[in-house]
C-alpha cells in the first residue's frame, strides 16, 4: 500500500504554510494515479480554505473602514482617497482636481476654471492665488473633459508624407518645416498630433474622420498629394487647414510657401547683370507648385530683360542629384550651349556642376550655375554654390500663425467668441534671399 504524502515538518504551521500545503497537496493529488494517495492529500483542502478566510476577511474589513472614513466628514465627501501632500519614496503622488483647488482657496469651481483659462472676469489677486496653488500641487487639467467644455482641444493635426519616393519633396526639407511648426505651437501652448493613418484605412474620409475623432482645432498639410480624394474631403469639410507648398484654397483652407516666382526672377536678373544672355534652366517636377512657380519666374524675368527663352534651354528634372547631372549633360551637348544655368533646386545644381566638371568645363569660367534652396551642402561644394535661400523654419512658423488666425486664436493661444469660424486668409508668401557665392563668378 502506498504511503500517504506528508509535508516536511520544517515548513511550520503558519496560515501561509497551511495555504501552501493545501494548494500544493491538491495539485500533487491531481497528478497522482493512486486514488488513495489523492484522498490523503485532499485532506489538506479544509485547512487551505480556512487560511484563505483568515487572510481575505481582514482585507474586506480594512476596505470597509477606509470607505467609512472617507465619507464620514462633509469636507471629504465625493473626493475619494486623499493622499499625503508631501511626496516621498513611500507616498503616493497627490491627485488634485479643480474641486480641491476651489476648496483650498475658498472660491467656486467656476472661478478656478476662469482663472486657469485667464478669463477677464477674475481679479488679478485671485488668479495669482489659483495659479500658484495649482503649480504647488502639480495640478493638471483633465484634457478630454476640458475639450468637451471648451469645445476646443488646443491640438493641431499634421499630415506629413515623409516617403523618399514622394516626388519633389525631400525629408531634410520637410524636417526644417516641422521644426518651425513645433516651435510656433509650443510658444502658444498648443500640441501637435501627427495623423498616421493605418494601412487599411484608405477611404476618402480617413483624414476628415481622424480630425473629428481627435477634436482637432485645425490641420497643417505638407508633402502630400493635393489631388488625393482624402485631402479634398478634408479641405471641403469646414475644418481650418493650412497647406505648405500646395496650391489649396477653400473657404477655410489656404497655403504658405516661399515666394518662388520672385526668387527665380532674382536669380535670372543676377545672371543677366553679369553679362549672360544664353541662360538655361533645369526645373523640378512641374506637378509640384514650387517647381512650376520657379519656371514661371524664370520666364517672367527673361521676358523682362528682353530675352526669349529657347525651348531647348528648358530641361525638366525631379529635384534629385542624378536628374541635375543628366539635364546638364544634355544642355552642354547642344549646338549652342548656354553660358549660365538657373537650377530650381540645389541638389540638382550640384549634380549639374559635377556633369560640367566631368565634361572638362569649369564653373564659373565656362558656365555659371545658380541653385535654389540653400541646403547645407551648397556652401561646402567647390566652387561654393550661389543660390536662392528659403527660410524653411519661417515657413513652418507662418503656417502656424495663419492657422491660428483661422481658428480665432490670439498670440497667447486664447480664443474669442467667434472661435473656429473665421474664413481662411490669403496665401502667405515668405520672402527669399539670393546668396551670392563662387559658382556664378563676377561677370563676363
Amino acid at each position: 500500500m502506498t504511503a500517504p504524502y506528508t509535508f516536511p515538518a520544517e515548513l511550520g504551521s503558519t496560515s501561509a504554510d497551511y495555504l501552501a500545503r493545501g494548494v500544493g497537496g491538491f495539485a500533487l493529488g491531481v497528478m497522482a494515479s493512486d486514488r488513495k494517495r489523492f484522498r490523503d492529500v485532499s485532506r489538506g483542502l479544509p485547512r487551505c480554505f480556512a487560511c484563505l478566510t483568515r487572510i481575505v476577511h481582514p482585507l474586506f474589513a480594512a476596505v470597509k473602514a477606509l470607505r467609512h472614513s472617507t465619507t464620514s466628514s462633509p469636507a471629504s465627501a465625493g473626493r475619494g482617497v486623499v493622499f499625503p501632500r508631501e511626496r516621498g519614496p513611500d507616498t503616493f503622488p497627490n491627485v488634485v482636481d479643480i474641486r480641491e483647488l476651489a476648496r483650498l482657496i475658498g472660491v467656486s469651481q467656476a472661478t478656478v476654471s476662469r482663472a486657469l483659462n485667464d478669463r477677464a472676469e477674475v481679479s488679478t489677486e485671485t488668479r495669482r492665488r489659483v495659479l500658484e496653488l495649482a503649480e504647488e500641487l502639480g495640478y493638471s487639467p483633465n484634457q478630454p473633459a476640458r475639450t468637451l467644455v471648451r469645445r476646443r482641444s488646443d491640438m493641431i493635426g499634421l499630415i506629413w508624407d515623409t516617403g523618399y519616393a514622394n516626388e519633389g519633396r525631400r525629408p531634410a526639407f520637410l524636417l526644417d518645416l516641422f521644426v518651425g511648426i513645433k516651435q510656433a505651437l509650443t510658444a502658444v501652448g498648443f500640441h501637435l498630433m501627427v495623423l498616421s493613418i493605418a494601412g487599411g484605412a484608405s477611404g476618402v474620409d480617413v483624414y476628415r474622420r481622424a480630425a473629428r475623432q481627435h477634436s482637432l482645432d485645425g490641420v497643417i498639410m505638407m508633402g502630400v498629394d493635393e489631388g488625393h480624394p482624402a485631402i479634398t474631403a478634408l479641405v471641403d469639410s469646414g475644418i481650418a487647414c493650412v497647406a505648405i507648398d500646395l496650391s489649396l484654397q477653400r473657404k477655410r483652407t489656404t497655403y504658405v510657401t516661399s515666394d518662388n516666382r520672385s526668387g527665380a526672377a532674382g536669380a535670372v536678373r543676377h545672371l543677366h547683370s553679369l553679362g549672360h544672355r544664353a541662360i538655361a534652366t533645369i526645373t523640378g517636377p512641374l506637378a509640384v507648385m514650387p517647381a512650376a512657380e520657379r519656371l514661371a519666374g524664370y520666364r517672367y524675368q527673361m521676358a523682362r530683360v528682353g530675352l526669349d527663352p529657347r525651348p531647348e534651354y528648358v530641361e525638366h528634372g525631379d529635384f534629385y542629384l542624378s536628374s541635375g547631372y543628366e539635364c546638364a549633360q544634355r544642355l552642354i551637348s547642344l549646338p549652342e550651349p548656354p553660358t549660365a544655368i538657373f537650377v530650381a533646386g540645389d541638389e540638382m545644381a550640384i549634380g549639374a556642376m559635377q556633369a560640367l566638371d566631368d565634361a572638362g568645363l569649369s564653373v564659373p569660367g565656362d558656365m555659371a550655375v545658380v541653385g535654389f534652396d540653400d541646403i547645407e551642402a551648397a556652401s561646402l561644394v567647390r566652387p561654393a554654390l550661389t543660390t536662392v535661400a528659403q527660410d524653411r523654419v519661417r515657413i513652418g512658423v507662418g503656417a502656424v500663425e495663419t492657422l491660428l488666425n483661422a481658428i480665432g486664436a490670439d498670440d497667447d493661444g486664447g480664443r474669442d467668441s467667434k472661435r473656429n469660424t473665421y474664413p481662411a486668409a490669403a496665401p502667405l508668401l515668405i520672402p527669399t534671399q539670393l546668396i551670392v557665392r563662387g559658382s556664378c563668378g563676377t561677370g563676363r
